[in-house]
């Protein structure tokens, strides 16, 4: 299994030459078996368009899971070249709320945006899933419904039979009170995503003496993600959706900071890939 990280900043993404070692697209990472392009994104931020290249002129056939429908990780759909022409096959999959296609058009439609959804080309399917065990481009993933502002959210367990990932990008564990340390509730959900994960992708946009933010915008710390990722035996984490502002200096530090952590930890990068 291949883990490739395609946009890790959250809320916007950012340019400059202050971003350039992280990058500034966001939210959006691929899965693959080995060596086979990616038929598996969490995600469509505008790291989307990282990844477009992967498939060297060839259409995009497989499935787009969405974690929920902020901005940060829906606003490179209109702009993946390999799944916007006639001969892809997308299945874009989103928390149950409603009609899917409905409510991804609230946001994607005019006046918001020229076109909607059908207005790309290619088949496309909108289905909107349930917490549970679901298919998915030839992985198996367990969908989990998480605690963060402004809709249905839910974090994925994916694996290939072999290899597990775990990927909470948005995630208030607040919701379900401050937890042993005042971080956070180390919750069922959060811990049946990431027990034992080969890999936990958690998202921290925060440091713990910004509590008050984090709960503010609905996201977790980076101290609760490694306190959640320690818990639950995972073997690694990595955290992604970087603050906008996080420059790669203070991302450096925050790097160096955990170096006593008491499992391996390291912050995504655009670009970066896993193979386990």
């Amino acid at each position: 299994m291949n883990v490739l990280f395609c946009g890790v900043r959250g809320s916007t993404p950012v340019a400059g030459p202050e971003f350039l070692a992280t990058g500034g697209h966001s939210s959006c990472v691929a899965i693959a078996h080995a060596d086979e392009p990616p038929r598996l994104v969490l995600d469509a931020g505008t790291g989307l368009l990282v990844l477009a290249p992967r498939y060297g002129g060839e259409p995009f056939r497989g499935a787009i899971l969405l974690t929920h429908l902020h901005w940060d990780h829906v606003q490179g759909l209109p702009f993946f070249r390999p799944a916007d022409r006639p001969d892809a096959s997308v299945e874009l999959m989103l928390p149950a709320q409603g009609d899917a296609f409905a409510v991804l058009a609230r946001a994607f439609s005019p006046p918001h945006f020229p076109i909607d959804p059908h207005g790309l080309a290619g088949t496309w399917t909108f289905l909107g899933i349930e917490e549970g065990a679901h298919a998915v481009a030839g992985f198996e993933v367990a969908a989990r419904e998480l605690p963060h502002k402004g809709g249905r959210t839910f974090g994925y367990r994916v694996t290939d039979g072999s290899r597990t990932v775990a990927y909470l990008p948005d995630h208030d564990p607040h919701g379900f009170g401050p937890g042993p340390d005042g971080l956070g509730a180390r919750h069922d959900a959060a811990l049946a995503l990431a027990r034992e994960a080969d890999v936990l992708v958690h998202g921290a946009p925060f440091l713990a003496r910004e509590g008050a933010r984090a709960r503010a915008y609905g996201h977790a710390t980076v101290e609760y993600a490694v306190a959640l990722a320690a818990e639950a035996g995972a073997g690694r984490l990595v955290i992604t959706h970087h603050g906008p502002f996080r420059s790669d200096a203070e991302l450096a530090t925050i790097a160096e900071s955990l170096g006593r952590a008491p499992l391996p930890v390291s912050l995504a990068r655009e670009g970066s890939e896993l193979e386990l």
